[in-house]
């Protein structure tokens, strides 16, 4: 008598994963996240009051070459027609060719909002030098809180 035969089951590589193991690496990946994302979230706020500082020096040299050119005279008053008025090649008396513009372009901040001007400063803006008094709203975009960027102070 035949033995009753047993379909022999063949055993086929496995493919592909198992829920547990994909569980297991987006486990993994969470956690590195995790450390990873406030990093870079505090390194971006650093690096745009860097980028805006940047934008302050470049503004503040537009107004010495300015000075430079007047008598070491800056320009008095602030905000938009002092930025037009250096954007906007001057005409000189010695020379048939306009002076070209001390800014090519408006001056922004890192949050993409126009640098404040005022000269002479204000008694919130002083220096102990005497030179305008420049400066970003920063992130909030108010004025004077402690989130401002300037040329002033070391903040």
């Amino acid at each position: 008598m035949h033995a009753a035969r047993r379909p022999s089951r063949r055993r086929f590589p496995r493919s592909g994963f198992t829920l547990i193991e994909v569980l297991l690496v987006l486990a993994i990946l969470g956690v590195i996240a995790a450390m990873v994302v406030p990093n870079l979230l505090g390194r971006q706020e650093v690096a745009n009051q860097k980028a805006t500082r940047i934008s302050i020096a470049g503004f503040e040299n537009a107004m010495k070459l300015y000075a430079q050119d007047h008598d070491g005279l800056f320009p008095p008053g602030n905000g938009d027609t002092i930025i037009q008025m250096l954007m906007t090649p001057e005409q000189t008396s010695d020379s048939a060719k306009p002076r070209p513009p001390y800014l090519e372009k408006e001056p922004l901040d890192a949050w993409k909002q126009r640098l404040r001007y005022e000269y002479p400063p204000s008694v919130n803006h002083q220096s102990s030098i005497d030179k305008p008094a420049i400066w970003s709203a920063g992130p909030d975009r108010q004025d004077d809180t402690a989130d401002d960027v300037n040329n002033w102070s070391q903040n």
